[in-house]
């Protein structure tokens, strides 16, 4: 386990990125970017997470987040990507996909060549929280999610973008 990049203040707010392996572009159909938003109100709603600010790229995801109550971020982030990594292992087998066979072989290849999953990993291991320790800080990683989709020309206005 790597220890470079950790929740190290368990009451930081943190400017997280979770790509999925290999970066594949699985957030081009919505049914697996609503997995994540529905998993991410479910956090919010029983783990304590505090969504600060959000965008869901075609393939990771930049959150701003902090937490209150008992569970810690890594605990919070741990129970998210392997919730959203089941669910949407099953929306791609379930689903009108094109790639599915394609995914489904990256997907489970990746989880067999890493000792800490069974037979499947959509996320890569790492989230990468930088903690936000300055109201600068925290006002470039805001603002560079609202623009992301824009910088990638997804849309032409952050308030265009569905995901964020």
């Amino acid at each position: 386990m790597s220890f470079a990049y950790a929740f190290d203040n368990p009451d930081g707010t943190y400017f997280t990125t979770t790509p999925v392996v290999q970066w594949v572009d699985a957030f081009t159909r919505y049914h697996y970017c609503d997995i994540v938003v529905n998993s991410l109100d479910h956090c919010i709603k029983n783990k304590g997470l505090q969504l600060h600010a959000w965008v869901i790229m075609p393939n990771h995801i930049h959150l701003i987040i902090s937490r209150i109550g008992p569970y810690s971020l890594s605990d919070i982030m741990r129970d998210f990507k392997k919730f959203t990594s089941n669910e949407i292992k099953k929306a791609i087998r379930e689903i009108p996909e094109s790639r599915r066979n394609w995914m489904l072989w990256l997907f489970e290849s990746a989880g067999k060549n890493n000792s800490n999953n069974e037979a499947f990993q959509f996320w890569q291991q790492e989230n990468y929280p930088v903690e936000l320790t300055t109201p600068e800080f925290t006002k470039q990683k805001l603002n560079y999610i609202h623009n992301n989709p824009v910088t990638a020309r997804l849309v032409d206005a952050p308030e265009r973008y569905v995901y964020s």
